[in-house]
């Protein structure tokens, strides 16, 4: 018997041996590959099916992300009203999401209902007809809720910094209109479909409790669809990035508090400076015990919150700073990031502090491999990157090795004020 009276020994993050748990992969008839985690823990299933239908393929601008959210709303034998009056039936989630790269129609029920869902998420992807009230509907909506977001200095500042860093007309850089909203045409939304959806590339993941005869029926219902074993061609958009590197914008004259957006090109994930850079920027800006939060949160007081990151894109990223301060108080925001900056270029971080931020990140990452939702996500995300499970053993082994001067390398290279674009919204 446990003795409750002894309080157990704590250990470091960094004195754990990770595992990730491995995948069971398969293919349906039709070439359709599928990657699924096991788990008897909770009656509970997630299936996750990944389309490359992003706006990276797109000919006009929301062609897929209004094609990917209307694709549930009726098909040729059903109304949006009887397709989700039958998932809910079941007490189940269905959601969908568009991406750069990618757009995902997700599921999410008891383990006891999913071959009763089944044939519903396939006739939702292989049959949407996007009835024209049902744009219209859409147009309306978006609409309105983009006069509303315009007037935010936090979404105004999103949408320019990806403006600046990319270009307007880069996949990462563009952004909705009410033009574009009113340019929309049925037969356009049903082309991308028919092109990127029913006879596209896809990959399926699931995870949870998953039936015994899950492959079975999987292939019943799913072998029908005319995917295709190839992902759609690579189409290159030139880096179009701003010229000017500081700009200020004014949405609201009487507005107390701006937005604050910093950014500046970086790698993807296939190159060898990302691992390491995560953990700078973790140091730096990536969570709440970070240079960033102590200087300008807790010393100075300008803001409630104020976060760095690198962005997940699959192509080319960006790293961003991010906050809302007081309207006042904007510049000298940006002046305490770019001192922070100076520090990291100039001076060694101290063990203590290298390893806290070490424990905070294998502790992160412990708490994603807690559970198959968990598991699978991060599974996705390397197998969407065209990454392995090497790639997790090697992040782990990054993190635990890291040292003060690798940081300080790595400071002097990517954080330099100059390259930096710099964005005030009010």
């Amino acid at each position: 018997m446990i003795n409750r009276k002894i309080a157990p020994s704590i250990h470091n993050a960094v004195d754990f041996n990770f595992h990730l748990k491995p995948l069971h992969s398969f293919q349906l008839d039709n070439g359709i590959n599928v990657h699924c985690i096991h788990s008897d823990a909770q009656e509970v299933v997630v299936l996750d099916i990944v389309f490359f239908a992003g706006n990276w393929y797109e000919e006009n601008n929301l062609q897929a992300a209004a094609a990917n959210f209307l694709i549930k709303n009726g098909t040729s034998r059903k109304s949006a009203y009887v397709i989700n009056e039958d998932i809910e039936f079941y007490g189940a989630y269905f959601n969908r999401a568009c991406y750069s790269e990618t757009a995902t129609v997700t599921l999410h029920c008891l383990s006891k209902y999913l071959n009763d869902l089944l044939p519903i998420v396939h006739e939702v992807i292989a049959d949407a007809v996007y009835p024209e009230e049902e744009i219209d509907i859409y147009k309306q909506n978006q609409k309105q809720r983009l006069k509303v977001n315009l007037q935010k200095c936090d979404f105004v500042g999103n949408r320019l910094i990806d403006e600046y860093l990319y270009g307007a007309e880069h996949p990462y850089g563009k952004s909705s209109s009410f033009e574009d909203y009113d340019r929309l045409q049925r037969d356009e939304l049903l082309a991308f479909y028919n092109d990127y959806y029913v006879n596209g590339h896809c990959i399926i993941f699931a995870a949870g409790k998953l039936p015994a005869d899950f492959e079975f029926n999987l292939n019943k219902v799913f072998k029908q669809l005319p995917a295709k074993k190839q992902k759609p061609a690579y189409k290159p958009f030139d880096l179009n990035a701003a010229t000017q590197k500081k700009h200020h914008v004014t949405v609201d004259p009487n507005g107390v508090q701006g937005a604050v957006r910093l950014a500046t090109h970086f790698p993807n994930r296939h190159h060898p400076d990302f691992v390491p850079a995560q953990v700078l920027n973790t140091l730096f800006g990536g969570f709440f015990g970070s240079r960033l939060m102590a200087n300008i949160r807790e010393d100075k007081g300008y803001t409630y919150g104020i976060h760095s990151y690198i962005q997940n894109h699959i192509h080319q990223c960006g790293w961003m700073i991010s906050t809302e301060a007081g309207r006042e108080v904007c510049e000298a925001t940006i002046q305490e990031v770019y001192n922070e900056m100076e520090i990291l270029r100039t001076v060694p971080v101290n063990d203590d502090e290298l390893q806290l931020v070490k424990n905070f990140m294998l502790g992160s990452i412990l708490g994603d491999l807690d559970g198959p939702f968990q598991i699978i996500g991060r599974w996705k995300n390397y197998i969407l990157n065209d990454l392995n499970e090497d790639y997790f053993y090697k992040t782990i082994a990054t993190i635990k090795n890291m040292r003060p001067d690798t940081l300080q390398q790595l400071a002097q290279r990517y954080l330099k004020p100059s390259d930096f674009y710099e964005l005030v919204v009010v």
